[in-house]
């Protein structure tokens, strides 16, 4: 098992860059779902804000990291705060957010995946763990955007795969970080992964299992 420690640089700037470019795509897509439910100004802060911060704040919550660093660092509101800005001055037509808003929301699982790992294995949890977590922060944010909007949550609907790369992506960052080859690079390559993945399955519509359906035999 390696040392973190002996990480420091590469994980210091993978975590850094890959939060707050996690944090403005989650923002995006928050928003731009806000603008597609037809939300104000308000609504569109709020959900910017909530599926920016949410997956991190469960999973520092879950480690016992207090205060979240959603509330210490406030390059995290202010990134979320910018990407709500943006959208409500400059979005797509209605009919025409769906597009934005799942390729954003594809980009922000593939570096929470990584950074919610990694920030789980620093603060000491088994490999294991940490790659649990790191789907938590993945897909925490996009199922309290969907709760907030009215929506069915994308990792509980019988749309394209979306725990799954994630789930791939967060084993991929535990695995390197346990052997002792996370890099800035490596790091990368794990959360591009699980981006490529996400918009794969949508593109050719990639879908998990579903239930056998049920049927009733015909009376006689």
């Amino acid at each position: 098992m390696a040392d973190i420690g002996e990480l420091g640089n590469a994980v210091s700037e993978a975590q850094s860059i890959g939060n707050l470019l996690g944090v403005f795509a989650f923002g995006v897509s928050g928003a731009l779902l806000a603008v597609r439910r037809n939300f104000d100004v308000v609504g569109i802060l709020v959900l910017a804000m909530c599926t920016a911060t949410g997956g991190g704040i469960l999973r520092d919550l879950i480690i016992g990291k207090t205060p979240p660093s959603a509330f210490v660092h406030l390059s995290y509101g202010a990134t979320a705060l910018l990407a709500a800005v943006v959208i409500f001055f400059w979005h797509p037509p209605r009919r025409l957010i769906r597009v934005p808003l799942l390729v954003t929301d594809a980009v922000g699982l593939g570096l929470f995946c990584v950074t919610g790992t990694v920030t789980a294995y620093e603060a000491g949890l088994s490999a294991t763990a940490s790659a649990a977590l790191g789907v938590v922060t993945a897909v925490g944010g996009g199922v309290i955007r969907d709760v907030l909007a009215g929506v069915t949550p994308s990792v509980l609907s019988d749309g394209e795969l979306y725990a799954v790369p994630a789930l791939l992506g967060s084993v991929a960052a535990a695995l390197l970080l346990h052997y002792g080859q996370y890099t800035f690079w490596t790091g990368g390559l794990a959360g591009v992964g699980a981006v490529t993945l996400r918009l794969l399955a949508l593109w050719r519509h990639w879908r998990a299992p579903l239930a056998r359906p049920h049927r009733r035999r015909e009376a006689a």
